[in-house]
């Protein structure tokens, strides 16, 4: 699974395209200059259960580590995620 990134101004999301679609996405937004929020994890229908969701806020996180962010789970999935996880050293 390729997960692809695009970034303007202080939004961005994670993605997997399907046939040229994107049917998975995560949605950030920077509240500060060290700071992404996740806003929003949403994956098809047709494609839960694959651990899509994990692997786009496991993405966000390693961005969040190379780029020396913190990150505020602010949708319930990315919550969840941070949960059951190794994020402290991320966890806005």
């Amino acid at each position: 699974m390729d997960i692809k990134h695009q970034k303007k101004g202080d939004e961005g999301f994670f993605f997997v395209e399907k046939d040229g679609r994107k049917v998975a996405a995560m949605f950030y937004l920077m509240e500060n200059a060290d700071t992404m929020s996740i806003f929003h994890t949403g994956v098809d229908d047709n494609l839960q259960g694959q651990h899509i969701g994990e692997s786009l806020v496991e993405a966000g996180v390693e961005y969040a580590r190379k780029h020396h962010l913190k990150v505020k789970p602010a949708c319930g999935f990315a919550k969840s995620i941070f949960d059951k996880g190794n994020f402290n050293d991320v966890l806005a």
